[in-house]
């Protein structure tokens, strides 16, 4: 159990509101909606603090960028789910990941989950597809496919962003870099969707079942692609994954499946969340929105901006792998450590008036720290270039076909915080 360096005890009073805080962003329907005056409160009240599950939970954005690229504390030796955070002290969750995380014993794990050697021979078989160079040569192909759903878009005088723009297009981008044919795409995105619903802290029990369920599914799915593009190799992220398999014998089929899930899954949650998160906040801020119409060449920034203010992704967490200090806390192997991203993004230590949504926070010479969203260390996002150009077009897009955009309706998020992002978000759209 992590311990404090510190012989002074926190008082009673600031254990619980720690604990509080941290339940009310990751259960509670106010979290969902806005996590953002809870991380004000972890700043304020316990910026390092030691929860009831025993593990640790940082917030500050020096603490968090830290913690994430020291080598003492990695992604294996997860342990089992009587240690995890997640379980909310309910025996039937606890249970369920347990069944989870005992169906996936002895199967090969995605980079997400290793440490070096294993992670960084993974990584180093896809990490050239994702380059900045290499992603930049996509731009016109993403361009294109951001044409082909605003043209609907246009032609209906508005949409659900979500279902009309934000997921369709980095499930057709990913699934044509991977080489899922197209007639697939619709048929694995709920899949998708149901999977990574188990690394929710909120998750119940019907979401982890389903989860499971969707994991067979897509095992079988690409199980199935694998062994055609076995037979039939093409110019795509999978056969490269399988000529490494058979001609380099640096994976193994299942850690080609493996990778071949988290690629796919990766690729098209977070910047479904990126698209929809910053509609979002631009319809929340009409002034931020009028600027961004007004001056087309703030889009880069704005993207930044969005990662910051409202990350697709709050949350990551880590293991100990040896005895261990760091901000005055005592760890053991096995001792949990949760960065709050979000926290970290909002830092008042960091960045001026955290709270406020400012689309030229990341334009000019003085542009403001790095996120945290995408992580940071040696498993810092792998997809993150191409992620923002994938923004980058949506945005330039509806700027490009509309002149204007307005919200249609309610716009709910989906009960979850670590993949943070919205059930629906109608609009209508004045085309030019």
């Amino acid at each position: 159990m992590v311990t404090r360096l510190d012989t002074d005890e926190v008082s009673p009073q600031v254990q619980q509101q720690g604990d509080h805080l941290f339940a009310t962003i990751f259960f509670t329907p106010e979290g969902y909606a806005d996590p953002i005056p809870s991380y004000r409160a972890f700043h304020e009240t316990a910026p390092v603090h030691v929860s009831a599950f025993g593990g640790a939970v940082l917030s500050q954005y020096e603490h968090c960028r830290a913690l994430l690229r020291d080598n003492r504390f990695g992604n294996g030796a997860r342990g089992d789910s009587n240690d995890s955070p997640f379980i909310a002290g309910n025996p039937e969750i606890m249970a369920v990941r347990q069944e989870i995380i005992d169906r996936q014993a002895g199967g090969a794990q995605s980079m997400l989950g290793l440490d070096p050697p294993d992670h960084t021979r993974q990584r180093s078989l896809v990490s050239r597809a994702f380059t900045p160079r290499t992603v930049e040569k996509l731009r016109p192909r993403i361009t294109a496919q951001v044409e082909n759903y605003l043209d609907v878009m246009v032609a209906n005088g508005g949409g659900d962003i979500m279902d009309d723009l934000a997921m369709p297009l980095p499930v057709s981008v990913i699934s044509e870099m991977l080489g899922v044919p197209a007639d697939d795409w619709p048929g694995i995105r709920e899949p998708v969707t149901a999977l990574v619903a188990s690394l929710e802290p909120g998750a119940t029990i019907d979401e982890l079942r389903a989860s499971m369920d969707a994991r067979d599914t897509l095992i079988n799915y690409f199980g199935e692609l694998i062994e055609r593009r076995t037979a039939e190799p093409a110019d795509d992220l999978i056969s490269g994954l399988i000529a490494a398999r058979d001609e380099h014998d640096k994976l193994s089929n299942d850690e080609v499946m493996a990778v071949t899930i988290l690629l796919f899954a990766a690729g098209a949650e977070t910047t479904t969340n990126l698209i929809g998160n910053g509609v979002n906040a631009l319809l929340s801020h009409p002034d931020q929105m009028e600027r961004l119409w007004n001056d087309p060449s703030l889009v880069s920034a704005m993207v930044d901006e969005v990662l910051r203010y409202d990350s697709p992704v709050q949350l990551d967490g880590r293991t100990c792998m040896e005895p261990a200090e760091f901000a005055g806390l005592s760890f053991e192997p096995g001792d949990r450590v949760i960065t709050l991203l979000g926290g970290a993004n909002h830092d008042p230590a960091v960045f001026d008036d955290p709270n406020r949504f400012d689309i030229g926070r990341y334009a000019g010479e003085t542009a403001a720290e790095p996120v945290m969203s995408f992580g940071s260390g040696i498993h810092y996002c792998l997809g993150a270039n191409l992620a923002k150009v994938e923004a980058q077009e949506a945005f330039s897009g509806l700027i490009r076909r509309f002149s204007s955009i307005e919200a249609a309706g309610e716009r709910p998020f989906r009960q979850r915080m670590v993949l943070r992002g919205l059930e629906k978000l109608p609009i209508t759209g004045t085309p030019r």
